[in-house]
């Protein structure tokens, strides 16, 4: 009996070239004493985990997946860093081309808005420069004609002279005709021109 139970020890014990199995956790949540014997690097993940997760105690293989998803997740937000930092000088890029748009479509407007007030004000000074020239061109020649029809009353109440002249080799020759308000009275003359020889 004595020899079965060293050779159980001896299956029992672990030998040099088998890696030594770990034991299974127990079932029991982790209590401040097992979590001293577990290690004081997963006292924290028992704060964290919820009761029915407590029981998990991470191995070789749940650390390195840890430490894969952690970096993964560091890729990802790097990647997601950049492509949010060249978003967002792309649209500032843009809201400055925008500006610019915006900026050449006032001036546009503008400049559109000017000739069209200046097209007016110049159609305007046309249009009031031909009404007046019209009225002052009517005054004009209604003066004209008040002036003409004055001149002949005040010249057939006053008399009025017209004549010709003819001028020969050696004398002058007058015609007049005067006209006064009785009747024509004509008069002709003949003056000899002293000619030195």
């Amino acid at each position: 009996m004595q020899e079965k139970q060293q050779n159980e020890s001896k299956n029992n014990a672990p030998q040099k070239d088998e890696p030594q199995k770990k034991e299974k956790p127990t079932s029991a949540p982790l209590t401040p004493e097992v979590r001293t014997e577990v290690g004081g690097a997963l006292t924290w993940m028992s704060l964290i985990l919820p009761p029915e997760n407590k029981k998990k105690v991470f191995d070789k293989g749940t650390a390195v997946i840890t430490i894969q998803a952690w970096w993964r997740g560091t890729l990802v937000r790097r990647v997601l860093l950049h492509a949010a930092l060249r978003a967002w000088s792309i649209q500032c890029w843009w809201r400055l081309m925008l500006s610019k748009l915006l900026k050449k479509r006032r001036r546009a407007v503008l400049e559109s808005f000017s000739r069209e007030e200046w097209a007016a004000v110049t159609l305007q000074s046309w249009a009031r420069m031909w009404r007046v020239r019209r009225r002052y061109c009517q005054v004009l020649n209604a003066v004209r004609i008040i002036q003409a029809y004055w001149r002949c009353h005040s010249c057939a109440s006053r008399g009025l002279i017209k004549g010709q002249y003819r001028v020969t080799a050696s004398q002058l020759q007058l015609q007049l005709e005067i006209l006064l308000g009785s009747g024509p009275c004509t008069v002709t003359e003949c003056i000899p021109l002293p000619i030195k020889d």
